[in-house]
């Protein structure tokens, strides 16, 4: 309390045991004629200092409950009902990116993040943080990046690229790989330009990882249908020798490449596909170096299924009979049997009938399709 304020409550203090004094005492103080019988009234240097007295006062409780208010808030932190969430400012070259995530940080063009990077320099910087956690062990990095890759690559191609101040803004969290990785997963599941196959490989690599080959475990961890996690599983086992065939491995989507994995457990048609992807290959390489639109990833899974089904089904055997007419058809030949059609109408007899059927059998033999393989 400032002196004056002091001072004036001692003297009004002062005032009133005065006049008590003198009430006490029998005292005289006739009220002067000119001046009424009215309520004290104080001056304004008075009502000036009383309210500089209630303001003190005031401050000295918002003081105590602004710390009340901070211990509480400390409380809760320690308790663990809130999280401090810490964001630091930092060099992506001493950022890594984590090798679980699903997105494919050598595909990462200027092109495909022209968008993310423009949207930095409009706004003067990185505003949506990325998540990361902190390494240990690697002299060359201090953290690694959970979620936020294309965030990670489009500063780090900035900084290369006349905006060498611009800083990888980026949120420390504590995950184990297994939380990591379905942090990540969440946040790809929203973005479009994180392929079908990349996601398939993705969820492959982290079955065997993080669930141990326990797919039930896997979808119900990532809230996942079982039916759906495991056809991108069987789309992830789609071989890279042919996936050459597509113009790139983002054109490999989940519904049309399904069948195609279907079709690469059968090891004879297996090889036949591959061998058609490699053709399919040279030609998307040379169309490209010519400046010719790839092969739309329609056509190619059309020509690698089509190369499949001519191996392994070759041309119905038939042996004809009298005056030209077919007298015998295989319909099928594989390890369960062979199946013949007999037509009517064959002019043969029934000896020549039976002939026709052993020259048939020899052929499927010399073929490798035969009984006795």
């Amino acid at each position: 309390m400032a002196k004056k304020q002091k001072d004036y409550l001692a003297d009004l203090l002062a005032d009133d045991e005065q006049n008590t004094d003198k009430v006490e005492r029998g005292a005289a103080s006739p009220a002067p004629a000119s001046r009424p019988n009215r309520p004290f009234a104080p001056s304004p240097k008075a009502k000036i200092q009383l309210a500089g007295s209630q303001d003190a006062k005031q401050r000295e409780r918002a003081r105590g409950t602004t710390l009340l208010s901070r211990e509480s808030a400390l409380a809760r932190v320690a308790t663990g009902e809130v999280r401090q969430v810490t964001q630091l400012v930092l060099d992506p070259a001493r950022v890594r990116v984590w090798p679980g995530n699903a997105r494919s940080y050598e595909h990462l063009t200027e092109a495909n993040c022209r968008e993310l990077i423009d949207s930095i320099i409009a706004e003067g910087g990185q505003k949506v943080p990325a998540i990361v956690r902190r390494v240990e062990g690697d002299a060359d990095h201090d953290y690694e990046v959970i979620a936020g890759t294309r965030r990670h690559w489009s500063i780090s191609w900035l900084r290369a690229n006349s905006y060498p101040d611009i800083k990888f803004v980026a949120q420390v969290a504590d995950l184990d790989n297994e939380a990591a990785f379905r942090l990540a997963d969440l946040e790809n599941r929203a973005r479009k330009d994180v392929s079908d196959l990349e996601r398939a490989r993705n969820y492959a690599d982290a079955l065997k990882a993080h669930y141990g080959n326990h797919l039930t475990r896997m979808a119900e961890r990532l809230k996942l249908s079982k039916g759906w996690l495991s056809k991108m599983l069987k789309v992830a086992s789609i071989p890279d020798s042919v996936i050459a065939a597509f113009a790139s491995p983002a054109e490999v989507q989940l519904k049309p490449s399904y069948p195609l994995a279907q079709a690469m457990v059968e090891k004879d048609r297996a090889a036949a596909i591959r061998k058609a992807a490699g053709r399919i290959a040279k030609e998307q390489a040379a169309r490209q170096a010519e400046g010719q639109t790839p092969l739309p990833s329609a056509d190619v899974i059309a020509r690698l299924l089509a190369a499949g089904q001519d191996d392994t089904k070759p041309e119905k055997l038939t042996m004809e009979g009298a005056h030209g007419r077919p007298a015998l058809t295989v319909q099928s030949s594989n390890r369960q049997g062979v199946t013949f059609r007999l037509h009517s109408g064959h002019g043969l007899s029934e000896a020549d009938l039976l002939e026709t059927v052993r020259e048939a059998l020899c052929t499927l033999n010399s073929e490798g399709r035969g009984l006795q393989r």
